[in-house]
């Protein structure tokens, strides 16, 4: 790494490995319970479990956003981060409230807003980390005084997902209303201004590993932001069908809707450029890897399987069966996990010691059980969602009944899921294999690295300057 102040990313990657490996393991017992019966029907019942899983998604998510962050603004304004101090309070006062929510989840102690379920004192510490986060961050450009393209359209995501935060701090007594108004912080976060996120990752990734020319890349990004802006906030509509709100939102988040994708179409359109012109040519294959892996996955779950079910007359029927879940692991998992993992997987060279294996065997074993288990996840939840919306929507036979009948996709899910297990277990191991490195490295030595050569072993006993 180029300046030691980088090393903090590290300690945000190691919290979102133990949160993701957590997430994954209350995914897997949420599955099994499909199957029945369930031993820990009253001490872990399914909505605990389903409760935990999705709000580690979001907080371990973030948490990888938040290194990543950490370590692309130095390397963009080419200066250390103002304060590491407050760095690592920030994320010792984030911890503490991920994990004390997750103990208070296992109590029934929450509000009940579907992925926004944290209380009140969970979300004003949320608060205080994202004005600390916001803080170090811009007090680090405006000390470097050079703000690029990248760092503006990351900036810019990440102060509207902090203001986007705050409509959750209020709390309605009527739960259609709660519905409505949680939608100004989810939609607006995973289908807006999260996506300007993933593109500055995905732009910086590219010009870093394909050696493609900032200004062409930069200029895509204009495009995707734009993008954002006219179908991303419009699009919020598609959640407003059947919550009693006028019919004129019907048409408005349809179309919309439908042009969501594009954002992506464009991503997956400037990722495949950047590769065509330059190659497989950077060592660090893996990362590039996680990089295009991310902007196609993208496309496919976030992109054509959301347009799939997002139009009013499909989603009648489709609205609140495992079709939405069949769209959003694979959403989630392409656009937020797999440009997290590609952060971290480009890092992973400069921040640990004694790392020769920049594109180890082991990182392929766990990107491709990865993606090849979320594909069958993927569809094992589009089997189970077209026989269950048959069957209980068209047919009109009972919620259980129906689950009787589509059991056997749920062996296909509980064995998908255990492939994906095993992708993000070699990961997790992987990264925790080899010791944070403290030192700066010199400059040639850390172009070296950056470019996948491997670093020499350091000395026994040196100091970090």
């Amino acid at each position: 790494m180029r300046y030691r102040s980088q090393s903090v990313a590290y300690w945000y990657f190691a919290v979102a490995m133990v949160l993701f490996g957590l997430q994954v393991v209350f995914g897997l017992l949420s599955a099994v319970k499909y199957l029945g019966p369930d031993p820990l029907l009253y001490i872990l019942p399914f909505d605990v479990t389903k409760v935990i899983h999705t709000n580690l998604l979001i907080v371990w998510v973030l948490t990888g956003f938040m290194g990543a962050t950490y370590w692309l603004v130095p390397e963009e304004s080419r200066t250390e981060l103002h304060s590491v101090k407050l760095a690592y309070v920030q994320l010792i006062l984030w911890t503490l409230m991920g994990v004390t929510a997750v103990i208070g989840y296992l109590f029934r102690y929450g509000t009940g807003n579907k992925l926004l379920e944290q209380p009140l004192p969970h979300k004003l510490v949320i608060v205080a980390c994202m004005l600390i986060f916001l803080y170090n961050i811009g007090m680090t450009i405006r000390k470097a005084g050079r703000f690029t393209t990248t760092e503006g359209v990351l900036v810019l995501g990440l102060l509207s997902s902090a203001v986007l935060y705050l409509p959750a701090l209020l709390h309605y007594e009527n739960y259609t209303v709660s519905i409505f108004y949680r939608w100004w912080t989810i939609h607006l976060w995973v289908e807006g201004v999260w996506m300007m996120i993933m593109g500055s990752f995905l732009a910086y990734l590219l010009i870093r590993l394909s050696g493609v020319d900032r200004e062409v890349m930069e200029k895509w990004l204009y495009v995707i932001v734009g993008l954002v802006f006219i179908a991303g906030i419009l699009g919020t509509a598609h959640h407003y069908y059947w919550v009693g709100v006028p019919t004129y939102w019907l048409p408005i988040g349809g179309f919309f809707s439908a042009l969501e994708p594009l954002a992506l179409v464009g991503m997956a359109i400037y990722a495949y450029t950047a590769i065509r012109r330059a190659g497989l040519s950077h060592p660090n294959t893996l990362a590039l890897h996680w990089t295009i892996g991310s902007a196609v996955f993208a496309l496919f779950g976030a992109g054509l399987l959301g347009l799939a079910h997002t139009w009013p007359s499909v989603n009648r029927w489709t609205h609140g069966t495992l079709i939405t879940a069949m769209h959003g692991h694979s959403a989630f998992y392409g656009a937020y996990a797999m440009i997290v993992l590609a952060m971290i997987t480009y890092a992973m060279p400069s921040i640990t010691r004694t790392r020769n294996d920049v594109s180890s065997t082991l990182g392929f074993w766990a990107f491709w059980l990865q993606v090849g288990g979320m594909f069958g996840m993927t569809l094992s939840f589009a089997t189970a969602g077209i026989g269950q919306v048959y069957l209980e929507r068209i047919v009109g036979l009972g919620y259980l009944d129906t689950q009787l009948k589509i059991q056997v996709h749920f062996l296909m899910l509980i064995l998908t899921a255990s492939i994906f297990s095993v992708g993000v277990g070699l990961f997790i191991f992987d990264f925790f294999r080899r010791a944070p490195r403290a030192e700066v490295l010199p400059e040639t030595e850390a172009e070296s690295v950056r470019a996948g050569g491997a670093a020499p072993p350091e000395p026994a006993g040196q100091a970090a300057r």
